[in-house]
């Protein structure tokens, strides 16, 4: 995953009430809930066969590999407590998304000014419109450069351009994350 992924995921994750499950078994199980019981597409999302997802399940498996224990981990986290994800969702686009990041901005400008990419600090929020758009592009699964270019435009347009009171024509690239923030509020 990427730097705006795991961002969105951390922020995802802070909103959650109550603490994801230790045990594999438990793990396992949260996984087979968020699948409707489907093994095979549980198997699918560890990149693991359906008959060692029967095993955990039976209890005759106890201790995943470092690799399985990641992707166990993982992927409980995205599906553990879903409504409350979707209300955190929904709260953050309609109110809108703080973020916080040092990244490299490149410009591409009237000619005569500096398009050459800097490390900058910026911390802006993102107006209910762009964060709706990057959760929601986040949610269909889009890689990082869909991400990065929704989040590039956001920024642009909300601290480059001052929510359009300036620099109009103004397009900003994000060309690398050194950190990201994010808080759904």
């Amino acid at each position: 995953m990427g730097e705006i992924q795991d961002g969105i995921e951390s922020a995802l994750q802070a909103t959650q009430t109550r603490p994801l499950p230790v045990s594999p078994l438990a793990r396992m199980r949260v996984l087979l809930r968020a699948e409707r019981g489907s093994t095979s597409a549980v198997a699918a999302r560890l990149g693991i066969s359906a008959r060692t997802v029967q095993r955990y399940l039976r209890g005759q498996i106890r201790r995943p590999g470092p690799r399985l224990a990641a992707a166990l981990e993982r992927e409980a986290r995205r599906s553990w407590q879903p409504r409350v994800r979707q209300r955190a969702l929904r709260r953050a686009a309609r109110a809108g998304v703080a973020v916080e990041t040092r990244a490299r901005f490149g410009f591409t400008a009237a000619p005569g000014s500096t398009d050459d990419p800097r490390l900058r600090r910026v911390t802006q929020q993102l107006p209910p419109d762009v964060a709706a758009r990057l959760l929601a592009a986040h949610q269909a699964g889009a890689p990082e450069d869909e991400l990065r270019r929704v989040l590039g435009e956001g920024l642009g347009f909300a601290y480059f351009q001052d929510l359009g009171r300036r620099a109009q024509g103004l397009d900003v690239e994000i060309t690398d994350v050194d950190y990201l923030d994010l808080d759904l509020g």
